[in-house]
């Protein structure tokens, strides 16, 4: 008998993996973790049935979310990582040697173990000197900092469960206090395409913009995840994410990807005219 995994993109849209068998399943204080063997995707994590990740496409996303703002700020010391216990926002970041302290709050000890020991790929840099691990809700985390990181990356899970809380206004006008004068955050912006999701992007648009003064939309095309078009969020104090890039130096830095690249860039804030339409919407509203 064949082994599926499925996952509901909607009540009448599934996506579906064979899977060649179950590594891990646990249940820890907050979630059901699993890990698959797949003959397509290699090894891919789950969160209480949803997908997080596969070995073959998570480097588009860890890519995205990682390269864009290094590439507009090059001068990024300090960054602040708010989920990504996968490690693989982890690991893009260790691989500039001018970043020198990344704070990583995962909520969920457990989904560290676990990828660390099935995912090493991913979760292959967590050991880097540079890096410190606090294991607690990062929404409680970040109001206690003030003006003390050049970046924020927000790796959350979706906008319900453990995640829910990186979603609010709350949370973003608390990032926009810990950062400083010249500092960015960039998040997981959810899809588009199906509309349950598309409100949830809408909501978290809305409360973005309202915090930042620049806030810009971007995309990614991620196979596994709804509907295979993802969105990221840009919200800074001062920097565009495309005037204010820094090519050159970005390129002089010799950092081979496998997605990313500066043509691509610039390419990814050019949004299709539906998205633009949902984002304007909310963005009238504020």
């Amino acid at each position: 008998m064949d082994l599926w995994f499925s996952e509901f993109h909607t009540k009448n849209v599934k996506l579906s993996i064979k899977v060649d068998k179950q590594l891990y399943s646990g249940k820890s204080d907050f979630q059901r973790i699993d890990v698959f063997q797949s003959e397509e995707f290699g090894r891919f994590l789950t969160l209480d049935g949803y997908m997080m990740l596969t070995e073959k496409d998570e480097f588009i996303y860890h890519e995205m979310i990682v390269h864009v703002p290094m590439a507009v700020n090059p001068d990024i010391k300090n960054v602040l990582v708010i989920g990504a216990g996968d490690g693989g926002v982890v690991r893009e970041l260790t691989r500039y040697s001018t970043v020198e302290n990344i704070d990583m709050v995962e909520i969920d000890e457990q989904v560290i173990e676990v990828c660390k020991e099935y995912l090493p790929k991913t979760a292959c840099a967590f050991d880097d000197k540079r890096v410190h691990i606090f294991i607690q809700d990062g929404l409680k985390f970040i109001r206690k900092c003030e003006n003390k990181y050049d970046l924020i990356i927000v790796d959350s899970t979706d906008p319900f469960g453990p995640g829910e809380g990186l979603f609010t206004k709350e949370f973003y006008g608390n990032c926009y206090k810990a950062l400083n004068e010249t500092g960015i955050m960039v998040n997981q912006h959810e899809s588009p395409f199906y509309h349950d999701d598309a409100v949830a992007m809408q909501r978290a648009h809305k409360r973005i913009v309202e915090s930042f003064p620049i806030s810009k939309v971007y995309q990614a095309h991620i196979p596994t995840y709804p509907s295979g078009h993802w969105l990221f969020g840009f919200a800074s104090k001062k920097f565009h994410p495309v005037r204010d890039m820094d090519e050159a130096r970005w390129n002089s830095l010799g950092i081979a990807t496998k997605y990313y690249n500066s043509e691509l860039h610039r390419g990814a804030f050019a949004l299709p005219n539906y998205v633009e339409d949902l984002l304007e919407h909310v963005e009238e509203e504020c």
